[in-house]
């Protein structure tokens, strides 16, 4: 089971609450961070006891005061950290020797949660996407260093940064904790798959910031993390539109630090953590 609190942040998605009823399938607990006018419906959905109603509403402003909120709740439950995950996911994968197997999600988390607490300097650690991690990649490592972390993030309760932009919100903060000194990890020996929710699903970021999707709008996402980390980002035109681009090898080297309350001894025997290999149909 999850040693820090997983949260969801959903909006307008209770009749398809694709990662809570993914983690309430394997026996995950989390809570879903809803604003009040939607506290019935996702109450009807999933159970009043997996639901946070937040004390706001309709502000315009994206996700990121929900995922604020998230954030001081589990501070205020007394934890170290705390997770954050898009309402969009729906499997957890293991991937080995070129195979993308189905795993349980208290698994992934798991062993996620225990290799991020072996060091000190962690910011912010996540799952990479499944379409993401490509066989036969070069640099398909179990995990990477210091680059952008998304959408399935186990964040670090002692940072001074927060949440803070309407659009690109993932990659300020992360760009906050590396700008900083502090490192981020991205797995890929555990992955997640999502839905793509520019095509198929209605509600969230979608409905609220993305209805216009014109190029003036997709300039307007791209330039306002420019404005803010023009040291580390650039505008460019990419697949027809306009994309930011940072360069986050040749900008951030620092490296982990270990930290000096975890026993590097034990990983002298390997720990499977209960997982098995099974035939499936």
């Amino acid at each position: 089971m999850s040693k820090y609190p997983v949260y969801i942040v959903s909006k307008g998605r209770w009749e398809n609450p694709i990662t809570a009823n993914s983690f309430k399938e394997d026996g995950l607990k989390f809570k879903v961070l809803v604003e009040p006018q939607e506290y019935d419906n996702y109450c009807d959905s999933l159970g009043s006891e997996y639901i946070i109603k937040l004390p706001f509403s309709d502000l315009g402003l994206g996700s990121y005061p929900a995922r604020n909120y998230g954030w001081e709740d589990s501070i205020k439950n007394g934890f170290d950290r705390h997770w954050m995950f898009d309402d969009n996911i729906y499997r957890a994968r293991r991937y080995v020797k070129g195979k993308k197997i189905p795993c349980n999600f208290n698994v992934a988390i798991d062993v996620l949660e225990e290799f991020t607490d072996r060091y000190i300097n962690v910011g912010i650690s996540g799952f990479n996407y499944t379409t993401f991690v490509i066989k036969g990649v070069s640099d398909n490592k179990p995990f990477r260093v210091n680059c952008h972390v998304y959408s399935a993030m186990l964040m670090n309760n002692n940072m001074p940064f927060r949440w803070r932009l309407k659009y690109n919100e993932d990659i300020d903060l992360c760009l906050q904790v590396l700008h900083n000194k502090m490192c981020t990890i991205l797995f890929n020996a555990f992955t997640v798959d999502k839905v793509s929710t520019s095509t198929k699903m209605k509600g969230g970021n979608q409905t609220e910031l993305y209805k216009d999707n014109s190029y003036e709008k997709k300039l307007l996402k791209a330039r306002s993390i420019e404005e803010i980390w023009s040291n580390y980002c650039e505008t460019k035109i990419r697949f027809n539109r306009p994309h930011h681009r940072i360069d986050w090898k040749g900008h951030f080297k620092h490296g982990l630090i270990r930290s000096p309350f975890y026993d590097f001894n034990i990983l002298k025997k390997v720990n499977n953590y209960g997982m098995k290999k099974v035939k499936t149909k």
